[in-house]
C-alpha cells in the first residue's frame, strides 16, 4: 500500500550568497528575473522567472565565510533551471560567460548521452547553477 504525498512542488528555494549584491543583479539583469523585493535589515532579495521563486540572503561574515564545495559540504549540490530551448541554453552560456563575478564551469553539452543539454556555472555569490533543455534538435554547436 502506498503512502499519499503530502507535499505539491517547490515554494522557493533559498540560497545563502556571499555578495547579495551581485547574486541579485545576476538574477535580474543577467538572467531578466524580477526582483520582488527585499529586506535590507536582514539581508535579502527575493526573485522570480515567473515560475521559480529564489530567496537569496547575504553571508553573515563576507570576509571570513566557508566557500561553496560540493564534495564537501552536506546541503546543495548545485540548482537547474529549465530553459525552452536549445538557443536560449547557448544565449545563457553566452551571456553568463561575459557576466562580471560568474564563472562557467561548462559550456552546454550532452548531459550523458543525451538528448538533454545543460551547461553549469557559479553565479557571483559563489553558487552552482545548472541550466538544462530537451531539445528537439540534439546538434550542438562546437566552441573554439
Amino acid at each position: 500500500m502506498s503512502k499519499a504525498v503530502l507535499t505539491s512542488g517547490v515554494d522557493h528555494i533559498g540560497l545563502t550568497v556571499s555578495d547579495l549584491d551581485a547574486t541579485r543583479t545576476f538574477f535580474t539583469e543577467c538572467l531578466g528575473w524580477t526582483l520582488l523585493g527585499e529586506n535590507r535589515a536582514y539581508p535579502a532579495a527575493f526573485v522570480t522567472d515567473g515560475t521559480t521563486r529564489v530567496t537569496l540572503w547575504q553571508v553573515k561574515d563576507q570576509a571570513d565565510h566557508v566557500p561553496f564545495d560540493r564534495h564537501r559540504n552536506v546541503g546543495l549540490h548545485h540548482l537547474a533551471f529549465r530553459v525552452a530551448d536549445l538557443a536560449t541554453l547557448y544565449a545563457v552560456h553566452a551571456r553568463v560567460a561575459d557576466w562580471p563575478g560568474a564563472t562557467v564551469e561548462f559550456a552546454p553539452e550532452r548531459n550523458g548521452p543525451g538528448p538533454k543539454i545543460h551547461c553549469m556555472v557559479r553565479e557571483p555569490g559563489g553558487n552552482r547553477v545548472e541550466f538544462t533543455c530537451l531539445p528537439q534538435d540534439t546538434v550542438l554547436h562546437t566552441y573554439g
